[in-house]
């Protein structure tokens, strides 16, 4: 089973890149993003709780984000692997993850990590919130909380990955093709 841990800073293309990885080698996406929109659509318990945090540029809290990802991996226990897009957030959801999936007889096989600086960050989630209506990519100050919340909070689980081996860093500047290619040469090097 291949499980990937696509990461990298909000508008660093992670979204993006995921529908080619999916394609080319047959995974299911598991975005919190999406999970998280879709079970607060639906006014879900889990979604309202989550809705309260990310309306605040915060991180929705670990055991609400894993309770929702969970249900999905479950959803989809006969999968040829899965791509996990925005999570883990913490050392504590990398944590929760691998005893997770470690019940499942599986692990993460590497966290592809896109590198992008913070200008190009911003710019592209400002393009992303004119086309996709997303308040939360609208706003400046909420991007750079954003952005701050993944410095400090999240980039730290890289080294989580790194002490097992499996952090592979990708340069996410450039045409989609080109970190498509990059992110595909990672993969099959495996």
């Amino acid at each position: 089973m291949l499980n990937i841990v696509l990461f990298g800073p909000p508008g660093a293309g992670k979204g993006t890149q995921s529908d080619s990885l999916i394609s080319k080698y047959n995974l299911v996406h598991l975005s919190t993003g999406d999970i998280f929109r879709f079970n607060i659509k639906g006014a879900t318990e889990l979604g309202l709780m989550a809705k309260s945090f990310i309306d605040k540029g915060e991180l929705v809290p670990d055991s609400v984000t894993i309770k929702m990802l969970q249900t999905e991996v479950l959803k989809n226990s006969d999968a040829n692997g899965f791509i996990f897009d925005g999570f883990p957030r913490t050392n504590a959801q990398a944590d929760a993850l691998d005893g997770f999936l470690s019940q499942m007889n599986t692990s993460i096989s590497v966290m592809l990590s896109l590198d992008v600086n913070e200008e190009e960050l911003k710019n592209r989630l400002l393009k992303r919130a004119e086309v996709s209506g997303r308040a939360d990519d609208a706003d400046e100050s909420i991007i750079k909380n954003r952005i701050a919340v993944y410095n400090a909070e999240t980039a730290p689980v890289k080294d989580f990955y790194a002490a097992q081996n499996k952090l592979i860093s990708i340069d996410g500047h450039g045409s989609i093709t080109d970190i498509t290619n990059r992110l595909f040469k990672a993969i099959d090097s495996l």
